[in-house]
């Protein structure tokens, strides 16, 4: 068991080829694409890096330059936009929300996909500007909600049976 499975913060430690500070842990690492060095960015309690970028050479332009506190705190903003940015990718894949006017008014057609390895699924749902639901299905995660998938489900009065 580390640290870690303990709830306590991770030992702070700045070595020239290894940093650990601010929740995040920057590893200097050989190149494996090329003869150069590269940096590996891992958040704590993750076993993977979220970033593995390209490193600068030292003087001898043959062992890395060591990391110092600046370049660590720039390795630190750029992992975490990076990983920011994936999550909203992420999260866009997976919700999906298109508006209509149909019968109803406006409508909010929401598609919402549970990712799993088993038994990925999906609910299709709609609702008025009050936040009120006026239908909800159980859907395939392939399925595809488009403008036109959402303006047949309201003319068919949004039945689950509509989208099946």
């Amino acid at each position: 068991m580390d640290e870690s499975d303990h709830g306590t913060e991770q030992q702070v430690i700045h070595e020239a080829g290894f940093w650990r500070d601010n929740g995040w842990t920057a590893r200097v690492i050989k190149n494996e694409d090329d003869d150069g060095w590269a940096v590996a960015m891992t958040p704590d309690g993750q076993v993977e890096p979220a970033l593995v970028g390209p490193w600068t050479m030292g003087r001898d332009k043959k062992n890395p330059k060591p990391l110092d506190t600046s370049a660590f705190n720039t390795l630190v903003k750029t992992a975490a936009e990076f990983v920011r940015r994936h999550e909203q990718q992420l999260h866009a894949a997976l919700h999906k929300q298109i508006d209509i006017s149909c019968h109803a008014g406006r409508v909010s057609v929401t598609l919402d996909i549970e990712p799993d390895e088993e038994n990925p699924s999906a609910v299709l749902r709609a609702t008025d500007a009050s936040d009120e639901v006026l239908g909800e299905a159980r859907v395939s995660p392939g399925f595809r909600l488009t403008r036109a998938s959402a303006e047949a489900w309201a003319e068919a009065g949004f039945s689950a049976q509509a989208v099946r």
